[in-house]
């Protein structure tokens, strides 16, 4: 029998890091020269790659642009990271609690982002959650969200058939991938999208509560 499998978002869904993406987006944009989006517009394409995310951002500007913006991006963030400059990126409240409950209902857990192998790695150790996930995907080894290959590889890892497992996010990126991969879409409100954002994209139920999470995937 396929074991369950919940597939969580990380930045929106795990960890509040707003405050770090926008930085190192306006040091981007200032680097280039150009002004800096608001932070509605960057918290809009959250949960995207890099080049996917400078393209939303800047749709009438070439691709060259987007892959210069998206490296400089990355030196930002590993410059302030290097200055230990970062905002905190705190665990959003009950979080840790519905992963416990999850782990105990059976459930395998595992995390599909748009950060960078090392990024998500720094963090998870850094909050001591390294070993509740069997499989972690990221932007370095598939394509952007809402292409479903993150979640093919989580199943594939996991052992999990698509009908026994759930992907969790704030985004409509997230539920886009979850309807693509045949998997069931769960939103959270406490991200990035707005609520209405994640229905349309797909979401079959919304946690407004990390102390949801649980009763939503059952």
């Amino acid at each position: 029998m396929s074991p369950r499998l919940a597939v969580f978002d990380c930045d929106g869904t795990l960890v509040d890091s707003q405050a770090n993406i926008c930085r190192a987006m306006e040091a981007a944009h200032r680097g280039a020269g150009l002004p800096a989006p608001s932070h509605a517009a960057i918290r809009a394409i959250v949960g995207l790659s890099l080049i996917e995310a400078m393209a939303m951002l800047l749709p009438d500007s070439p691709a060259t642009l987007h892959a210069a913006l998206a490296a400089d991006y990355k030196r930002a963030f590993q410059q302030m990271r290097a200055d230990a400059a970062l905002d905190p990126e705190p665990l959003y409240d009950g979080l840790v609690e519905a992963l416990d409950t999850l782990a105990v209902a059976g459930w395998r857990l595992g995390v599909a982002t748009g950060k960078s192998d090392r990024g998500l790695a720094l963090l998870l150790a850094h909050h001591g959650l390294t070993e509740r996930f069997v499989t972690l995907q990221t932007a370095d080894r598939h394509p952007s969200k809402p292409d479903p290959s993150m979640l093919a590889a989580a199943m594939a890892q996991a052992g999990a058939a698509p009908h026994m497992t759930v992907m969790i996010g704030d985004t409509s990126f997230d539920m886009a991938m979850a309807r693509a991969a045949g998997v069931r879409a769960i939103g959270v409100t406490w991200g990035y999208h707005r609520e209405e954002a994640l229905w349309a994209a797909g979401a079959q139920a919304i946690a407004r509560r990390c102390a949801d999470l649980p009763g939503c995937v059952a």
